[in-house]
């Protein structure tokens, strides 16, 4: 079991470091932007983001998944071509029909959208955007099968250095408006669709294989649905939250929105390792155990992070680089979101964990129906806590669906590949989650929320956790990790 950890566990730390990395430089922009751009601008970007993060996943239509399904156990170099080209070629296909169809439906897009008219042109750089990022997500899915952690790692952070050049250089020498970012994604995307052309060339042929194909879709088509409506619970919000309020509300939310990067962080680089993990290792004997085990720790040290990032976040937005903020002045009356927006990343995290069965066992017809149900369900708070709670009632939107999914796939995964996990642990630390948040939320709101009462909260919640949590063996581990053990 130990050794199983260990490989999952250096994985993470590969992908874990870059993404990190990658994410933490693209996130030095949201102080560049806030303390450039009105919140009315930030919003118009980001709900050019809400399409781009949307029609992604059409454009992907599970193939990314059932490529990596297919392809983790393939030893032969001919078969390996054809099971890389059949699903990139027909992702590029895909990809170039449907953004020539939503450049010709610009306007009606931006209307939907509430973009000015005057923005009508970055409906182009959207398109390109999309497509470049399409026919690169197959070729880093196989970086991730190959075990290529260190050249993944390299190309992301490339692209993402090239990304902030020339953000910093169309806005501050050039003095073009957000425009500028939109650009500067797409030289990133290009650049990295350019570092990944010797691994595309070499896995390529031009040919598709219809009953491969056919696989494919069965296997990959049921998660469009379900892709969709994990990216709507994602950016739907922004949109509900510019039709039922305005942009100035929706950038302010989109900026605060995006200081849950250090749960979005955590999450990510768990769960670039852990999907090939759970794959390759689903035969292995005591395997159940070792996935018990996950969510244990993973529920532990997620909510560690999301106490103490909730207790000091306020703090945080308010340090000082070069003279500017974390983010702009304009944007902190936000910051109340964000304990919420931690919460719901940690039930994302657990939905991951949870959801192995239903790949190990191709049970996939169950993903669009949860995912399904809990952006109806974000849909539908989003419409009746909005009018009443603003950017709280989008954010505890977006939560609420989270914990639906991840409640709704333990159930479901459960009657096919039951897995004895640790409830009663899981669910203490949550409890102890809550009593910190209400503590945090009332201090906050009866303006209280000095720095001792913060360090006292956070003691609390780290003692309750060794009392009522942590077994003896789990102590004496801890113990001698951190020099107490004699």
């Amino acid at each position: 079991m130990l050794d199983k950890l260990k490989e999952l566990t250096k994985d993470t730390a590969i992908y874990g470091i870059s993404t990190m990395v990658g994410r933490f430089l693209n996130f030095l922009l949201v102080p560049f932007y806030t303390n450039i751009f009105v919140p009315a601008q930030y919003g118009i970007v980001n709900q050019v983001y809400a399409i781009i993060l949307i029609v992604n996943v059409i454009l992907l239509f599970g193939m990314d998944t059932a490529y990596m399904k297919n392809a983790v156990l393939v030893k032969d170099k001919d078969e390996e071509k054809k099971i890389f080209s059949t699903p990139y070629l027909t992702v590029a296909i895909v990809s170039i029909c449907i953004c020539l169809i939503i450049v010709l439906l610009e306007r009606p897009l931006f209307n939907l959208l509430e973009i000015p008219s005057n923005y009508n042109y970055l409906i182009y750089y959207t398109a390109l955007i999309l497509f470049l990022d399409s026919i690169t997500i197959i070729p880093f899915v196989k970086l991730r099968i190959e075990r290529k952690a260190r050249k993944f790692a390299l190309y992301k952070s490339l692209s993402i250095i090239v990304n902030l050049v020339m953000n910093f250089t169309l806005i501050l020498k050039f003095k073009l408006g957000i425009e500028a970012i939109l650009i500067s994604n797409v030289a990133s995307s290009g650049f990295s669709f350019l570092l990944l052309s010797p691994t595309i060339f070499r896995a390529f042929k031009f040919h598709i294989d219809v009953q491969l194909l056919k696989k494919l879709l069965k296997f990959g088509l049921p998660f469009l649905p379900a892709g969709l409506s994990s990216m709507m619970i994602q950016g739907i919000d922004r949109p509900i939250l510019t039709k039922l309020t305005n942009l100035n509300v929706a950038g302010i939310y989109s900026a605060n929105y995006k200081l849950g990067i250090f749960m979005m962080l955590f999450v990510s680089m768990f769960q670039f390792a852990w999907q090939p993990f759970f794959f390759q290792h689903a035969e292995d004997k005591n395997i159940k155990q070792v996935f018990a085990k996950i969510l244990t720790y993973f529920t532990i040290v997620s909510c560690l992070l999301l106490v103490i990032l909730s207790l000091f976040i306020d703090d945080m937005i308010k340090i000082q680089l070069f003279h500017k903020t974390l983010i702009g002045a304009k944007y902190w009356s936000g910051v109340v979101i964000v304990p919420i927006v931690l919460f719901g990343y940690v039930f994302n995290g657990i939905y991951y964990i949870l959801s192995a069965g239903m790949f190990i066992k191709e049970k996939s017809l169950y993903v669009p129906i949860i995912t399904g149900a809990g952006a109806i369900i974000n849909v539908g708070v989003n419409i009746l806590l909005i009018p009443v709670w603003g950017i709280v009632g989008a954010a505890l939107a977006t939560l609420f669906a989270y914990f639906f999914m991840a409640v709704g796939v333990y159930f479901v995964t459960q009657k096919f590949y039951e897995i004895q996990y640790e409830n009663s642990k899981v669910l203490i630390t949550m409890f102890f989650v809550l009593v910190a948040g209400a503590l945090y939320y009332y201090l906050f709101n009866t303006h209280n929320l000095l720095l001792i009462y913060r360090f006292l909260i956070l003691a609390g919640y780290i003692v309750t956790i060794v009392v009522f949590v942590m077994d003896k063996q789990e102590l004496s581990f801890l113990k001698k990790k951190i020099g107490l053990a004699r």
